[in-house]
């Protein structure tokens, strides 16, 4: 078997960003790199919520989209998510919810009612992930993915557990049908777990590592709160935990399109941008109520 192991090409420190009086850390666009094709944001947040105000005034408000797929992952607490389409779903540690705008949806992220009470912690990482031209104007999605849900696969030493999210390993398939081509898997590791993943030729791949240390064989060390970057030669990716730990490893194929990007439009050029601002205006995107 010829294994051809993928080079780390960049290695990107989540950086503390303030996104409208909401403090996250942002791993992806840097100064360095822009996009990852089709990757192009990725924000790691942790807020403590309070009980002297009602869940559906704190978290992130009602705000559209349009020609992406916002996807996140709650690592701890509770994620309430209630769509212009009528989707009302409370998402809670180690699920995901996977949206696609397609042509145009209005969505808020709240912490729930019982996080609230407890004064509990939130702890997510969001993605952005875009879409083909062929597929930006199409009816908007809602998917979610509970932990009993989810399709696991271990490690041959059985010290590592992933979730396959969406694209196919082996056998396997994730639960998510994605836009375009991609292998999304979310991975808990035990201190000395080590495994070889097989990553398609010719895909986009990075691996954020949200919890622990991690040897990257060919590079060295990694630690929490970074993103690897790699090159796009190779098909395999070997990882040892040097404590427990938990990643999530981002792969797809590039669409390589133009990509106009204005705040929460992400289009092919700008003119489309300024028909999505248009049509949302005209509330062709639809209307959310929060009760």
């Amino acid at each position: 078997m010829n294994n051809q192991l993928k080079q780390v090409k960049y290695l990107l420190p989540a950086v503390q960003i303030d996104m409208d009086g909401f403090p996250v850390k942002q791993a992806l666009p840097t100064q360095k790199v822009q996009q990852w094709d089709p990757f192009l944001l990725l924000h790691h947040a942790r807020v403590k919520y309070s009980n002297r105000r009602l869940a559906r005034h704190q978290g992130v408000g009602p705000h559209p989209h349009r020609g992406f797929s916002p996807v996140t992952f709650v690592i701890e607490g509770e994620v309430h998510h209630r769509d212009s389409w009528g989707n009302n779903q409370i998402a809670k540690e180690g699920e995901v919810q996977w949206m696609h705008a397609g042509a145009g949806i209005v969505h808020s992220e709240r912490p729930s009612e019982a996080l609230v009470e407890k004064q509990g912690h939130q702890e997510i990482v969001q993605l952005w992930i875009n879409s083909p031209a062929s597929k930006k104007m199409i009816p908007p999605s809602y998917s979610y993915i509970s932990k009993e849900a989810m399709t696991r696969f271990s490690s041959e030493d059985k010290k590592i557990s992933n979730n396959l999210i969406s694209g196919n390993y082996g056998d396997l398939k994730g639960k998510v049908i994605p836009q375009s081509e991609l292998l999304v898997i979310w991975g808990h590791g035990e201190a000395g777990g080590t495994q070889q993943l097989k990553v398609p030729k010719g895909f986009s791949s990075m691996l954020y590592l949200v919890k622990g240390t991690m040897t990257l064989k060919k590079y060295g060390l990694i630690e929490e709160e970074h993103l690897a970057v790699f090159e796009h030669e190779g098909d395999h990716i070997e990882m040892s935990f040097k404590e427990n730990g938990q990643f999530i490893l981002l792969s797809g194929v590039p669409i390589d399109e133009k990509v106009t990007q204005s705040g929460p439009y992400v289009m092919n050029s700008q003119t489309e941008i300024l028909e999505a601002m248009r049509d949302y205006q005209m509330g062709k995107f639809g209307i959310l109520i929060e009760h």
